[in-house]
């Protein structure tokens, strides 16, 4: 006979069974739940009744006596019980809200005690004293007592039960006893199949040093390294001070070296956004902890709501910095978000890592050119941006110096474009993001880079809103940076190739870049330059060393000497700008001086150095504090 002609096949059967199967699952675990739960209560309701019996025989020396008095304390003792369930029901003590032995069920478990104690204090009245009035209180110290005795046992047998017990088990000494430290200590001790066992911590504030965490002890400052590694035959370090700097992750780096210890991080503070830590956060240290962590006391979610429920816009959206814009930005809900850049590509790529997909069918992802200005001012005209962010330009320094003119019409005209078009639908907050070559700049990029400043200064004058620049100086792994040119040529088997031995630069990560940028966005004044805290500069030769340093074959190192228009060390501040920080200890604010648009050279002529006019442009006066234009008048002469 065919299964489907009287008789269930296989499948159908299994199918049928699957819900009666899957019921009774789940009807058993909510008997076994509701047996815990009466277990509980039956056993709170003996220990109170227990503890009276207990305090009453203290309080007579064991001589209660028979009949009438034994009588009466029995009595008393059921009243107890009765009245302590009832009331840790209606505290939720039985509810399975709160874990059995934590803190939450600890307090709730008080809350039903005094509740207890009051009630029974005023029907020991009522009833013409059965017990002394001691005995309450005296029986609900007893209980309490016997109730977190009972916990406490508890939370240790599960804790050990929860320890890692793996064969290839590293003992870990966790440097930083802050909120970082305690989750992770927590996170490893209750992780059995994990393979790190903490078992010291170190940490620099001389109040911790007597503190316990989970059992682990404080032993000491992160310069005891190497002693406490040796005492507790540890083989591994871990940083857990995601707000830790690099100065600070470089010297643990060195002391752990020093101790044979491996050494492994928590993420940075900017890469956590909050979240708590998990051993699955645990990760080896890489060259951007070392170069690019900055320690900021970044809140953005109290300074950043002037994005929150307004259109956004970016450009260069698809960038290394843009792209990092628009994650964050999303995060603070915007009521629309503009992604603009001119690579299909890279527009992809950041819609699907903000939304974890990529139809690329919203209006919201713009493909156009900054130096379209036509379809720069029918985007605008379209989306009517409330806040944008000017992330798009032209950035590698030598290929700028051979090509001046594309540096202009991107850097400086795009520019020019995207603040007339601002001007023209009212854009509230315009921020250009600029870079530390514009001060005091000897290249094609700096001298760009400088106008835009200056422009951006200019279209702050006379309207409502505030139109600034944030300057800052090299984004650590982003397109084209210093590390993954370094990693390239390390993995090609080299050589690697540094201009000068003492050449230095300014490093930040691409996530505390962005983070400063929006912040200054909310403390800038118009027509300002807001400059980032990027620490102390870096030794791009050290960079190259520590690289070559953890590869798998010698390296050489070849000194290509500085190209046109690079500087040996860059510089933050021009000559004539002050580091003033009225808002934010990592934003310094600079006064820029406007600059004209019509003042700009234009591409059309041939037979000129458009390199020195660019350099000239920067010089141009301030036309706004000169109205008859005599300035401008002498500089040309």
């Amino acid at each position: 006979m065919e299964p489907g002609a009287g008789q269930e096949g296989p499948s159908e059967a299994a199918s049928a069974s699957g819900p009666r199967t899957a019921s009774l699952s789940v009807a058993l675990r909510l008997s076994s739940i509701a047996a815990r739960r009466r277990i509980q209560a039956v056993a709170g309701a003996s220990a109170m009744a227990g503890s009276i019996v207990v305090a009453t025989y203290l309080r007579y020396e064991f001589s209660v006596g028979h009949g009438e008095h034994l009588r009466h304390l029995l009595l008393f003792a059921l009243y107890g019980a009765v009245i302590f369930v009832v009331v840790g029901t209606l505290r939720g003590l039985y509810s399975g809200k709160r874990s059995f032995g934590s803190f939450e069920e600890l307090s709730t478990l008080v809350e039903a005690i005094l509740g207890t104690t009051l009630v029974l204090l005023v029907l020991d009245l009522a009833l013409g004293r059965y017990v002394p009035m001691s005995v309450p209180l005296l029986a609900s110290t007893l209980v309490l007592t016997a109730s977190a005795g009972v916990r406490y046992v508890w939370r240790w047998y599960l804790e050990q039960r929860l320890r890692p017990t793996s064969d290839d088990l590293e003992r870990v000494v966790v440097i930083g006893a802050g909120e970082g430290g305690q989750q992770i200590v927590t996170a490893m001790l209750r992780n059995p199949s994990g393979r790190y066992l903490p078992v010291a911590l170190l940490d620099d504030d001389p109040m911790k040093r007597n503190l316990r965490i989970r059992g682990v002890p404080v032993r000491g400052g992160h310069d005891q390294i190497e002693s406490v590694a040796d005492s507790v035959r540890a083989t591994v370090a871990l940083l857990a001070i995601p707000s830790a700097g690099s100065s600070l992750i470089r010297d643990v780096e060195e002391r752990a070296g020093r101790a044979g210890l491996r050494l492994l991080v928590l993420p940075a503070s900017s890469e956590l956004y909050g979240a708590e830590v998990g051993v699955s956060d645990i990760r080896p240290v890489t060259p951007v902890d070392l170069l690019g962590r900055h320690e900021h006391d970044s809140d953005l979610g109290a300074i950043a709501g002037y994005v929150t429920g307004k259109r956004v816009l970016v450009t260069g959206a698809g960038g290394s910095i843009g792209s990092e814009l628009c994650r964050q930005i999303y995060r603070f809900a915007p009521a629309s978000l503009v992604m603009l850049e001119r690579d299909e590509s890279a527009l992809h790529a950041v819609q699907l890592s903000i939304e974890g997909r990529a139809m690329l069918d919203s209006r919201n992802l713009v493909v156009a050119d900054i130096r379209d200005h036509a379809r720069i001012q029918q985007v605008f005209a379209e989306h009517r941006p409330e806040v944008v962010f000017h992330a798009a330009a032209l950035k590698h320094l030598p290929l700028l110096e051979m090509h001046p003119s594309e540096a202009l019409k991107t850097n400086v005209w795009g520019t020019v474009a995207l603040l007339q078009a601002s001007r023209a639908v009212g854009v509230e907050r315009f921020v250009n993001i600029s870079t530390d070559k514009a001060a005091d700049p000897i290249s094609v990029l700096g001298y760009t880079k400088r106008l835009a400043e200056r422009l951006t200064a200019h279209a702050a004058n006379g309207v409502d809103g505030t139109y600034l620049s944030v300057r800052f100086g090299n984004v650590l792994g982003s397109r084209g940076s210093v590390l993954t040119a370094f990693t390239a040529q390390i993995e090609a088997g080299g050589p690697v190739t540094v201009t000068d031995p003492d050449v230095t630069r300014y490093f930040m990560t691409v996530e505390e870049a962005v983070q400063l940028v929006i912040q200054a966005g909310a403390v800038g004044q118009p027509g300002e330059a807001l400059v980032l805290d990027m620490g102390e500069p870096v030794r791009i030769d050290d960079v190259a060393r520590r690289l070559i340093a953890e590869a798998d074959r010698p390296i050489d190192i070849v000194y290509t000497g500085l190209r046109p228009g690079e500087k040996l060390h860059e510089i933050l501040f021009a000559a004539d700008e002050d580091d003033a920080r009225p808002s934010h200890p990592g934003i310094s604010h600079v006064r820029v001086p406007p600059l004209d648009p019509e003042q700009l050279p234009t591409v059309d002529r041939d037979g000129f150095d458009l390199t020195r006019v660019l350099a000239e442009t920067c010089e141009l006066p301030d036309l706004s504090r000169d109205p008859d234009r005599s300035s401008l008048r002498r500089f040309a002469s």
